[in-house]
């Protein structure tokens, strides 16, 4: 297959997969290792990936996939995240809810709990929570995002410190090798940031695909954690961050 036609595909299954490697693709699409290395290189020079260790990412900066996109990717492994993570949340709780496609997932799990207070800066939650009739739903208000359904800067945070939150569930963009969680848009990372401050249990929803990604703006470490649910073994320094801070890590397998 010809360079210029292997390098769209490449992409889309970077897209639908978060990550590609040398090795799959080499056996995906028959050809050395040392051709695909050079796809990749060329990619990257191009902004089109950023190159990883084995493979390569989408890149990071100031844009995020689009969001109907990312409702798509590891589908599976988020609604298997979604199930674990519901049955740490009792009936009768209050909690929060941030942006993105995970939350929504757990939206969706949620939907049988009784008498739940939830609070969120996510529309797409709201929406999904409201065929719920024993849940009491907050908006937090905020600049509204259209892209996403997202509600996001101080007047959003700041909604939050009336609050005491038995659980906060966030997702991110990315968690780098350090344990930072990231994510791209500073008024975004306020209210995630604001409602760990609140929380009694923190909560991180994270598919493989979000370990070694990066983004621009920190959120907080993985130390902060009291659980990090994910659908495959963490990296070797994420999960010595998380033994050392007493972190629980819940691996669930998609299906």
């Amino acid at each position: 297959m010809p360079q210029t036609f292997r390098h769209p595909e490449i992409i889309d299954i970077a897209r639908a997969e978060g990550k590609v490697t040398v090795e799959d693709l080499s056996e995906r699409f028959g050809v050395s290792v040392q051709t695909i290395r050079r796809d990749l290189t060329d990619l990257a020079n191009a902004g089109q990936l950023a190159r990883v260790h084995g493979g390569a990412i989408l890149p990071s900066g100031s844009r995020n996939i689009v969001y109907e996109e990312r409702r798509q990717l590891n589908s599976a492994a988020k609604e298997a995240m979604a199930r674990a993570c519901a049955r740490l949340i009792p009936d009768e709780a209050c909690l929060f809810l941030n942006i993105g496609t995970s939350t929504e997932a757990l939206a969706r799990e949620l939907v049988g709990h009784e008498n739940l207070i939830v609070v969120t800066n996510n529309i797409n939650v709201a929406q999904i929570l409201g065929a719920n009739p024993s849940c009491q739903i907050t908006l937090t208000g905020g600049s509204f995002r259209p892209a996403d359904g997202g509600l996001t800067g101080a007047l959003a945070a700041q909604a939050l410190r009336s609050f005491k939150f038995d659980f906060a569930v966030i997702g991110c963009s990315g968690v780098d090798a350090d344990g930072e969680l990231l994510d791209y848009d500073l008024q975004e990372v306020l209210v995630s940031q604001a409602a760990l401050d609140r929380s009694r249990h923190r909560i991180l929803l994270a598919d493989q695909s979000k370990f070694g990604r990066a983004a621009p703006v920190c959120i907080a470490s993985v130390a902060r954690l009291d659980t990090v649910v994910t659908d495959a073994p963490v990296p070797a320094t994420i999960e010595d961050l998380c033994q050392r801070s007493s972190t629980e890590v819940r691996s669930v397998l998609p299906g």
